[in-house]
């Protein structure tokens, strides 16, 4: 992308930071969705060269667009630029800034769909088996990997979680996802045991005035950070000698397909993984054949 030394006028940095508030406050997005927003307005900023962004024609827009994509920008970031604009300029309609959006003529591109890297279960426990228990961090790590496979839990929602959260003798534990939406887990008794297990060797020992009601903690006490998880878990697959490109959130696939797969009902996995459209849990029914033609034969009355 061309970089421009645009001056931002206040007009348009005004519009930019109410977006911003809109996308904070009512849509409850993360920073990082935010930034990633405010820099493709930017990327519009510079291809025309400072203009007004109320005064941006669909004109203006295809142009753009077919910048971008002869600058070789991939279909998914093109998509995700497209949506972005299309999100900001209606929100400039319902502010009366404008009375049309540039973007209503303009198609998103289809994307297929990228189906997510899983774990099989001998794969996770190649990671457990991995565990060097010999270091005070072994109970931590096996429970940081048993409660992101077991619970299918984001890395945000895992080192938000608190002591207060779990409700271990009932079997759940309490999550606060995505804009702040609270949901309820169920955890497994394998899982709850090595909570308990963990406690006793770890974060007893580690837990100090700072560590008030966290509950995963590093070894100084402090609320695990989640560059510390994604290092756990690239560093027990390289261990285990696994050849997939992992991440924490791997994990949470392998979780939903483990059930999808098992014949677990799409609703109940949605709620589990605190999906707001079901469409999202949808990704997960990749099934293999197999499976697929094992289903037909056992209920399909004119199999």
């Amino acid at each position: 992308m061309r970089r421009v030394e645009v001056k931002i006028n206040n007009k348009n940095s005004q519009l930019i930071e109410e977006f911003l508030t809109y996308l904070s406050l009512d849509r409850s997005l993360s920073p990082n969705t935010c930034d990633a927003y405010e820099a493709d307005i930017h990327k519009l900023l510079d291809f025309i060269e400072g203009k007004d962004l109320v005064s941006v024609t669909s004109e203006d827009i295809s142009l753009f667009i077919r910048y971008i994509h002869e600058l070789g920008l991939n279909p998914r970031s093109t998509a995700r630029i497209i949506s972005g604009l299309k999100t900001f300029y209606k929100l400039l309609i319902t502010q009366d800034y404008i009375e049309q959006n540039p973007l209503q003529t303009i198609l998103t591109p289809k994307l297929p769909k990228k189906l997510p890297e899983v774990l099989s279960h001998v794969e996770i426990e190649t990671m457990l088996a991995a565990i060097d228990f010999s270091k005070i961090s072994g109970e931590r790590d096996k429970t940081v990997i048993m409660l992101l496979y077991g619970s299918g839990l984001r890395v945000s929602e895992l080192v938000n979680l608190s002591i207060n959260d779990l409700y271990l003798e009932d079997g759940f534990i309490k999550v606060l996802g995505k804009g702040e939406k609270e949901r309820l887990v169920p955890i497994g008794g394998k899982t709850i045991k090595q909570i308990g297990l963990y406690f006793q060797y770890y974060r007893n020992e580690v837990s100090n005035e700072n560590s008030k009601n966290t509950l995963i903690l590093n070894q100084r006490g402090n609320k695990l950070s989640r560059v510390s998880i994604f290092k756990i878990v690239k560093d027990l697959a390289s261990e285990a000698q696994v050849k997939k490109s992992i991440s924490p959130h791997t994990l949470r696939h392998s979780f939903a397909t483990v059930l999808i797969e098992a014949g677990a009902d799409l609703r109940a996995v949605q709620q589990m993984l605190g999906h707001e459209s079901i469409t999202t849990t949808e990704i997960y029914t990749h099934l293999d054949k197999a499976y697929l033609k094992s289903v037909i034969e056992q209920y399909h009355p004119r199999s």
